[in-house]
C-alpha cells in the first residue's frame, strides 16, 4: 500500500522501519540528543550526506515534513531506489547470498567482494550483504573506487531482514520522499528560506591517524570543508534552519564561532578500529543557528 503521508504509514506500522545499512558515523546511537535539538515547525527537510538515514527514519515517525534526500555515493542512493522499488527482487538476491555464504563464509564473501554486478538488484545486494559481513560494517573504498573491508568476524550475521526492508520500502515509497544523487552543493542549491537542512558530512579527522575520506572514491578534501562552512553561512543568510553534526577539532569550532551558532557536545562511542582497545566514547559536535 502506497502512503501519501508518512505519518499514515507509522500510524498503521506494528514496527518501525530503521536503517538497512550501518554506516560510518551513524546517528543511531545519538538521536535523541539530536531530537532534543531539532527545531520546531519542519515543513521541508533535506539531508545532503544521507548515509544510514537514521536521522531521516526517527524524524519522519513525527514529523508531516517534505523530504529531500541525497548523498554523493552513487551505490548508497542506488540502494535505496532499488529497496523502493524492487524490494522484493532484493530480499530474494539476499536470500542466495545469505545461503552461499553459511556454506563457505570466507571464500563466499571475497568472491562477492571482488565481483561486479551491472544489475541494479545485484548491486544493491551485493552492498547490502557486504555491509553485513564486513568487518564493523564500514564502508570504504580505494582510489579505483573498488570496496575493500576485509570479512567481519560474525557468528550469524543478520544478511536478510526482511521485515525492515519490507518497511524501508514503504515508507521510500511515500510522495513526500525524495531521492537524488548529487554534491551537497547541489541540492542544497534548491533549499529556500525556512527550509531545515540536516549536515553530516565526513568528520573533520581529530588526528593524523583518524583521517576517514574513503566514503567515496572522490576524497572528502580540506578544500570540501571550506565549502561546507561556507556553505553553512550561505544557508544561515539564507533564513533556513541548519543543523550540523562534526568532531570536536579546532577547525569546526573556530569555523562556527559566529554568535549565530550555538555549540553543543554529545559522546558517542565510534567502533572503526579494529583494536578494541582503542575504541572509544569520542565527544562530537551538534552545532544550529537556531
Amino acid at each position: 500500500m502506497l502512503y501519501k503521508t508518512l505519518k499514515q504509514y507509522y500510524k498503521q506500522a506494528k514496527c518501525l522501519p530503521k536503517p538497512f545499512l550501518k554506516w560510518v558515523g551513524g546517528k543511531r546511537q545519538i538521536i535523541t540528543c539530536l531530537q532534543r535539538k531539532l527545531c520546531k515547525n519542519i515543513s521541508t527537510y533535506f539531508e545532503p550526506f544521507l548515509g544510514g538515514g537514521a536521522m531521516f527514519f526517527d524524524l519522519a515517525k513525527f514529523q508531516h515534513v517534505d523530504f529531500y534526500l541525497s548523498d554523493l555515493n552513487f551505490e548508497l542512493i542506488l540502494s535505496y531506489v532499488v529497496i523502493r522499488d524492487k524490494v522484493k527482487e532484493v530480499i530474494e538476491s539476499l536470500k542466495n547470498h545469505s545461503y552461499e555464504y553459511f556454506m563457505d563464509p570466507l571464500n563466499y564473501y571475497y568472491h562477492v567482494r571482488n565481483s561486479n554486478p551491472k544489475n541494479h538488484v545485484d548491486i544493491t545486494s551485493r552492498l547490502i550483504f557486504l555491509n553485513k559481513t564486513c568487518f564493523n560494517g564500514l564502508y570504504r573504498v580505494n582510489k579505483k573506487g573498488k570496496f575493500n573491508v576485509p570479512l567481519g568476524k560474525y557468528s550469524k550475521p543478520n544478511i536478510v531482514n526482511e521485515d525492515n526492508l519490507l518497511m524501508v520500502s514503504n515508507i521510500l515509497q511515500s510522495e513526500m520522499v525524495t531521492l537524488s544523487c548529487m554534491d551537497f552543493s547541489a541540492i542544497c542549491s534548491k533549499v529556500q528560506k525556512d527550509d531545515f537542512v540536516y549536515l553530516d558530512p565526513p568528520y573533520y579527522p581529530t588526528n593524523n591517524t583518524s583521517n576517514f575520506t574513503s566514503y567515496t572514491n572522490k576524497n572528502f578534501k580540506l578544500v570540501d570543508f571550506y565549502r561546507f562552512v561556507t556553505l553553512s553561512e550561505k544557508l544561515h543568510d539564507l533564513g533556513c534552519k541548519v543543523m550540523i553534526s562534526n568532531s570536536n577539532t579546532k577547525f569546526i569550532l573556530d569555523s562556527f564561532s559566529s554568535r549565530h551558532w550555538k555549540i553543543f557536545n554529545v559522546e558517542a562511542n565510534r567502533t572503526i578500529n579494529s583494536k578494541s582497545q582503542s575504541r572509544k566514547n569520542y565527544v562530537e559536535l551538534i552545532i544550529t543557528n537556531y
